[in-house]
C-alpha cells in the first residue's frame, strides 16, 4: 500500500511529544508559572495527561516545581535550548558584531527580528538605557504585519505571496494606534518595496518609532531584519531618515543572509 506524504506525516507524528510541546508553548511572560488546574485550562487536555506530561517534564528538567505553591515555571534547560539555537544559526554570528557596532554608534535600541511563521521573533536585542525590561529580552514573538522588521522583510518577497500574506494573517491592535486596516498595511509594505526599509510609529509601543531595513539572501528575499527603536519624545521620523536611516541601512547591508 502507497501512502501520501500526508499519510507519511501522521504516520510519524508523535501525539504524546505533540502534547507535551503543547504543554511547554503555553508559558509566556503573562504565565510564567503555572499551577496544574491552569494548565489544564490552557492547554485544553485531560487533567490525567496534563499531571503525567507535567510530572515527566520535571522529571526530565524541563519545568521546575515549586514545594510550597506547587506551581510550575520553566528551567535553566530552556536556556540551554536556546545557547544550542544560537551556535545553530549562522546569521547570528555574522550579525551579532555588526549591531554592536550600530548600537555604538547610535545609543539606541537595536535589534534582529527574523520571519517566524506569520509573527517575528527577536533574535537578538542591544537595549539602551531607555529599554524597558520586557523590550530587552530575546525571543519574543509579535505579529509580523505590525511590525516594521516584519513589513521590511515581507516587501522583498514576490508580490503575490506578501499581497497573500496581508491577507491571511493575523492583525492585532497591540496599541490604540496600531494599524490594522489592511489596505493600509499593503500600502506600507509596497512603500517599503520601493523604499528599502520600513518606519512606523506607535505600532507596538506607544511614543516609540522603529525602522528596519531587510537583510536579504542571495535571491533577494529577506527571512531577517536589522531594526532600530527611538523615542517619539526625541525624533520625528525626518529625523529618524536623516540620522538613523542611513547606518540602519549599511549595517543590514554588510550582513549576509
Amino acid at each position: 500500500m502507497t501512502h501520501s506524504p500526508t499519510q507519511k506525516q501522521h504516520a510519524l507524528h508523535v501525539g504524546t511529544l505533540a502534547k507535551g510541546l503543547k504543554l511547554l508553548r503555553v508559558f509566556d511572560e503573562s504565565h510564567a508559572t503555572l499551577s496544574l488546574s491552569e494548565l489544564v485550562t490552557r492547554t485544553g487536555l485531560e487533567k490525567s495527561a496534563v499531571q503525567r506530561l507535567a510530572h515527566t517534564l520535571h522529571a526530565e528538567g524541563m519545568l521546575d516545581r515549586d514545594p510550597a505553591t506547587r506551581r510550575y515555571r520553566p528551567s535553566h534547560a530552556w536556556l540551554e535550548l536556546a545557547y544550542a539555537y544560537y551556535w545553530s544559526d549562522p546569521l547570528i554570528a555574522r550579525a551579532l558584531p555588526k549591531l554592536v557596532d550600530l548600537s555604538q554608534a547610535l545609543g539606541e535600541t537595536v535589534n534582529l527580528s527574523q520571519m517566524s511563521g506569520d509573527h517575528i521573533i527577536y533574535s537578538l536585542r542591544l537595549p539602551s538605557q531607555r529599554t524597558h525590561f520586557a523590550a530587552s529580552i530575546v525571543g519574543r514573538r509579535l505579529p509580523a504585519l505590525a511590525t516594521a522588521s516584519g513589513g521590511a522583510m515581507l516587501s522583498t518577497w514576490p508580490e503575490a505571496e506578501w499581497q497573500a500574506a496581508v491577507t491571511d494573517w493575523p492583525v492585532h491592535g497591540m496599541t490604540a494606534r496600531t494599524v490594522t486596516d489592511r489596505a493600509e498595511i499593503r500600502a506600507r509594505i509596497a512603500r517599503s518595496s520601493a523604499e528599502g526599509y520600513m518606519i512606523t510609529a506607535h505600532q507596538m509601543i506607544l511614543n516609540e518609532i522603529s525602522i528596519s531595513a531587510p537583510i536579504k539572501g542571495v535571491s533577494g528575499r529577506s527571512e531577517a531584519a536589522v531594526q532600530v527603536a527611538v523615542s517619539a519624545h526625541s525624533y520625528d521620523e525626518a529625523r529618524v531618515r536623516a540620522e538613523i536611516l542611513p547606518a540602519v541601512l549599511d549595517t543590514a547591508n554588510g550582513i549576509l543572509a
